[in-house]
């Protein structure tokens, strides 16, 4: 394969900005160190990552190399998309395409008699991206590192691509962990995937800008029943467990939203419930987009609340809540028609568009240049604008958060006018 080759030295500054002072818009931490996380939890970081793209030495021979495929966690567009470009990738190596494997149904495909590993060959990925979901099957939690770490000596695997979230980045470099601790001689290599758009340091996940672009069906839909019916108000509750970037996208490019819900900004129900009241009076109806991680606080004033198979909080539908309590609300003050939406299913679903197509071949092609340049515990990702490798264990160390403070949530209060609702 002919190839213009990366340098091995080059970086990129993960720093870009330097605020004046801890006043500044979006300077959480102060002096550019952003964390991207809330402000009680300035992380430290590497300064520089290493650039993502071919490298002019490898370290396999590809006609030797046996490589798995995984993809875990939630569904998310582009899952098939990767997966495809992984394959094209390793094959224009010189991978024979009968050493390339697909695990089924998650981790958990590594070790289960009924999820048997399936050969990926260009043909069998041909045309693929054309449909959402992911070819492979997908699982949430419950992994035996150790005995994915038997299977991946046993069967002789040389690379093992891990497509996931923050759970199925923790799972990556927990195998990682393990294959060291073994001397087991497999490179771990991991695709970042999060609808939610929560991956630490990473500009945007894929499929996100798909989420976004079909999030705003929903709410365009939501406008139409609430401007149609008197009074009416239209609820539309997007995904976003810790991080509300697909609402606050989503919101921000419809231009029919008066009122956003996200997890990382509490609020006092009864404040809603006037300022809603406001806007019927006013305009006649209103447009709410809420994540789903947003007034959690509202169900569980103390203790924890219960986990799923993945560690992730299992958590109490706000947007049913909010419904209800509009209507309870409203049924004496005023009256009003209140329609509720959840598209989260058809969104999380669908094929991937153009720009997210493109990233996904981008992302699928880095994973294999990383793991032939014999970079390994590593994933890809664009990062200031570049596309770059950084240490699972970094992106892992807490989900990536909409910053109070930062320009994008205050751009997006500004436009809607949305008030302090706390």
């Amino acid at each position: 394969m002919s190839i213009h080759a990366v340098g091995d030295k080059d970086r990129i500054r993960l720093h870009t900005v330097e605020y004046e002072s801890e006043a500044s818009s979006g300077a959480v931490c102060g002096n550019g160190v952003m964390a991207g996380t809330d402000e009680d939890t300035c992380l430290a970081l590497p300064e520089w990552a290493i650039r993502s793209g071919p490298r002019k030495t490898i370290y396999f021979d590809p006609s030797q190399v046996t490589a798995a495929i995984v993809t875990c966690g939630g569904l998310c567009p582009g899952l098939n998309d990767v997966v495809q470009n992984i394959v094209f990738t390793l094959a224009d190596y010189g991978v024979p395409e009968d050493q390339i494997i697909g695990i089924r149904y998650g981790l958990r495909g590594f070790y289960d008699k009924f999820a048997k590993p399936v050969p990926l060959t260009r043909r069998t990925v041909d045309g693929i991206h054309l449909k959402g979901g992911t070819m492979l099957g997908t699982s949430r939690g419950g992994a035996d590192i150790q005995e994915i770490v038997r299977r991946i000596d046993l069967w002789g695997l040389d690379m093992v691509f891990v497509v996931g979230g923050n759970g199925g980045n923790a799972a990556a470099n927990a195998i990682q962990e393990e294959i060291a601790r073994q001397d087991v001689k497999c490179v771990v290599a991991g695709v970042p995937k999060s609808i939610d758009n929560d991956i630490l340091l990473i500009d945007k996940c894929f499929g996100f800008d798909t989420a976004v672009e079909e999030a705003q069906r929903a709410l365009l839909a939501a406008k139409v029943e609430a401007a149609s019916g008197f009074r009416g108000l239209g609820i539309v509750k997007l995904m976003g467990r810790n991080s509300g970037f697909i609402a606050m996208q989503a919101s921000m490019s419809s231009g029919v939203v008066d009122v956003c819900l996200i997890p990382e900004i509490k609020f006092d129900l009864q404040k809603l419930l006037d300022h809603v009241g406001s806007i019927l009076d006013r305009k006649g109806h209103c447009v709410i987009c809420v994540a789903e991680g947003a007034g959690q606080d509202l169900f569980c004033k103390e203790g924890v609340a219960p986990t799923d198979a993945s560690g992730n909080a299992i958590l109490k539908d706000v947007g049913i809540y909010l419904r209800d309590a509009f209507k309870a609300h409203f049924k004496d003050k005023g009256k009003a028609d209140v329609k509720y939406i959840d598209p989260s299913y058809l969104i999380r679903s669908i094929p991937t568009t153009s720009n997210d197509r493109i990233y996904c071949k981008v992302l699928g092609q880095g994973a294999v240049h990383g793991a032939f340049g014999g970079f390994t515990g590593f994933t890809t990702g664009l990062v200031n604008t570049h596309y770059v490798y950084l240490p699972i264990e970094t992106i892992i160390q807490a989900p990536r958060k909409v910053n109070p403070t930062g320009r994008r949530w205050n751009r997006l209060k500004t436009a809607i006018n949305q008030p302090d609702l706390i």
